[in-house]
């Protein structure tokens, strides 16, 4: 099945090729170091590695409590970190700078991969999430490279997927040395998939500790400001016009933060002004577009609300922990499929309120606008909720450290 594969993959690279043109329009970041997605490497090569793929930015922020933690437990070892979008080599150059060597991840062609490998020969893999690729698996099992799928999450969809074709990607679930589960259902479903060594460690997002210096200025800036905040985090393309639509009388600030960068300059349409050209809106402004990246412990301290997108359309929605730690009460749409344990430990802490629409979310929104006490009381309960589902590091660092020994 994994030879079908590999030739579909290669009838699909004019396609892939054109998309990653296509892409490099928007964002550029996806024309630079294209030699790299076919496995060709420029640069030293270190004597000692560790590799660890975050797919894209949530992934990249999630992996940084891992990152330090293997760092200082091996700091005789290179920290190589692989990334697949434009924005999450960005995220890496941010949140590690030169700590880490950043590139990109191969295509899944066993000889991209086996150029990848012979490169840096790795000592440990760790998988954030849910990358799982069939040669890319099957190689490090030849290679006897042991791999770790880290803060690893399954949801119901994503299971049916995989049991759809079984066949090609049960060989590469099987060769796993271990699997760092979120949650005992994400655990039990990847036992189901056959992934040996199936440990629920909790979730990485819990240990990210946000950036101090991020949080003040966003609690001066909102004191600047002199009026209510509404936050409408990470979203994507279509609700915010689902949201803002239900906003037209608003008389408090909305600042629009979209999950993509590639797509501020649209959603800028909708914005009275954007803060890479106003530090601070108008009095007059309804809607503000944040349109840089990194910034989001900001955000999340300028705001008195924070609705999470992602989640108003069938897509599973977006982290909501970060806004949890900040205080910020959040109100989330019905599709959190993919950050769902920490929807449930939200909602059961009373740190978040679940709509079942737009309209019903903007609704509750305004409703803990108009009620300081409420607000007050579910941003402890996010606070403390962080707090109780720390330490899913330690766990993770005892697992690797078994497979390096």
């Amino acid at each position: 099945m994994r030879q079908l594969y590999t030739i579909a993959l290669r009838l699909a690279l004019p396609f892939i090729l054109l998309r990653l043109w296509w892409r490099g329009q928007r964002e550029p970041g996806y024309r630079d170091h294209v030699q790299e997605r076919f496995g060709i490497y420029s640069g030293g090569r270190p004597q000692k590695a560790l590799w660890v793929h975050a797919v894209s930015v949530g992934e990249a922020r999630a992996a940084e409590p891992l990152v330090r933690a293997l760092k200082g437990l091996l700091p005789d070892h290179t920290v190589v970190m692989t990334c697949t979008t434009a924005a999450g080599r960005e995220t890496l150059r941010q949140v590690y700078g030169e700590s880490v060597l950043a590139a990109f991840l191969p295509y899944d062609y066993p000889e991209s991969v086996q150029g990848f490998l012979d490169r840096f020969r790795p000592r440990l893999g760790v998988l954030m999430e849910t990358e799982l690729w069939p040669n890319l698996l099957a190689l490090c099992q030849r290679r006897v490279v042991p791999v770790v799928l880290a803060n690893a999450r399954m949801s119901e969809k994503s299971a049916r997927g995989y049991q759809r074709w079984r066949a090609l990607t049960a060989p590469g679930i099987r060769s796993l040395a271990a699997v760092c589960a979120q949650s005992e259902a994400d655990a039990e479903r990847l036992r189901a998939l056959g992934a040996p060594r199936v440990e629920v460690t909790g979730n990485l997002k819990f240990d990210v500790a946000l950036d101090a210096a991020q949080l003040a200025a966003g609690r001066e800036w909102r004191a600047k400001l002199g009026r209510p905040v509404l936050l409408l985090a990470s979203t994507r393309e279509g609700e915010e016009k689902l949201l803002l639509d239900e906003l037209r009388d608003a008389r408090f600030l909305t600042v629009v933060v979209p999950r993509h960068p590639q797509r501020f300059d649209e959603v800028a349409s909708l914005a009275h002004s954007r803060r890479t050209r106003t530090e601070v809106p108008g009095e007059k402004d309804r809607i503000y577009l944040g349109d840089t990246m990194g910034e989001m412990a900001f955000y999340y301290a300028a705001c008195d609300v924070a609705v999470i997108g992602g989640s108003f359309l069938p897509l599973g929605g977006q982290n909501l922990i970060e806004a949890l730690a900040a205080g910020a009460p959040v109100v989330v749409g019905p599709s959190m499929f993919n950050f769902a344990e920490a929807t449930r430990l939200a909602l059961d802490a009373g740190a978040a309120i679940q709509a079942g629409d737009a309209r019903a979310a903007i609704q509750e929104a305004l409703g803990l606008l108009s009620s300081p006490g409420r607000r007050a009381a579910m941003g402890e309960a996010g606070k403390k909720l962080c707090e109780m589902h720390r330490g899913a590091t330690a766990k993770h660092l005892e697992v690797c450290q078994r497979l390096i020994r």
